[in-house]
């Protein structure tokens, strides 16, 4: 397959999944999610490969969720993609908590919104000090009702989740170590060699063993995957509403949104 949107590369052991849309912030559209989809399809049936990492092309960026730039009063367009972007989405978050294999995020920059909640998923992750989190949905009208919120709640616990999906703040890399949001945290100048040392001790570990952990880890919220099913149609119908489309606006317009007259 040829890929547009983002960068495969399987190199040792390693598969390599990199969203290369830097101009964006490495914001995705259906096009980067179905990609995705395919190389996460491809390591999975790929032997050689024990650990995959997903990252963002740059340094600014680890992902900043869905395209805005591509949203109208009816949702995602799907250009180029045989899905739309949430249909997509759902079945690569299946994806990456289903491949029997560790999967890393290397977390380079801003993980924003829908690119939090993948760093979320992942089963490790590493980010630069320069990272950046937190989610965005309740200022730009969207939500993630799913796996973005639920497994959240289980990682740093439900105040915190809580807060950080009611205020859409943003936290520091240091903020999310101390919250149990990430692994581990390194100057940028050591980030991917950091991630190569942890690919590497796992790629010395019982393969079959990993695969039966990850699959005990997610015994606990595989249930998820429903809710996070009727989450996105909910999503879906949500986007033609006047107030999503508030959100949307503001964004576009770089100004707050006022959803006052939607509490009357």
């Amino acid at each position: 397959m040829e890929f547009k949107e983002i960068i495969y590369e399987k190199r040792d052991g390693v598969a390599r999944v990199i969203i290369n849309r830097p101009e964006r912030l490495n914001a995705f559209t259906a096009l980067t999610i179905q990609e995705m989809v395919y190389a996460f399809q491809d390591s999975w049936a790929d032997k050689s490969i024990g650990v995959v990492v997903l990252t963002g092309s740059g340094d600014k960026a680890f992902c900043t969720g869905g395209d805005l730039q591509t949203k109208d009063g009816s949702g995602y367009g799907q250009e180029g993609a045989t899905f739309d972007l949430l249909q997509s989405h759902s079945h690569l978050f299946y994806l990456i908590r289903a491949i029997p294999k560790p999967v890393i995020a290397m977390v380079n920059g801003y993980a924003i919104g829908g690119g939090h909640v993948l760093q979320v998923i992942c089963d490790l992750s590493i980010a630069s000090e320069t990272a950046r989190f937190g989610q965005a949905g309740p200022r730009v009208g969207s939500f993630d009702a799913g796996f973005g919120n639920i497994f959240l709640a289980r990682i740093v616990g439900e105040k915190k989740a809580r807060e950080m999906w009611y205020l859409c703040r943003q936290y520091s890399a240091q903020e999310a170590l101390e919250m149990g949001l990430v692994n581990k945290v390194v100057p940028p100048s050591e980030l991917a060699n950091e991630v190569e040392k942890w690919c590497q001790e796992l790629l010395q570990k019982a393969p079959y063993a990993l695969a039966y952990l990850k699959a005990s880890f997610n015994a606990d919220t595989d249930h998820v995957a429903g809710i996070n099913a009727m989450a996105m149609q909910a999503l879906k119908l949500y986007y033609r509403t006047p107030e999503s489309n508030v959100g949307l606006q503001a964004f576009i317009d770089k100004k707050s949104p006022n959803f006052s007259k939607f509490r009357k």
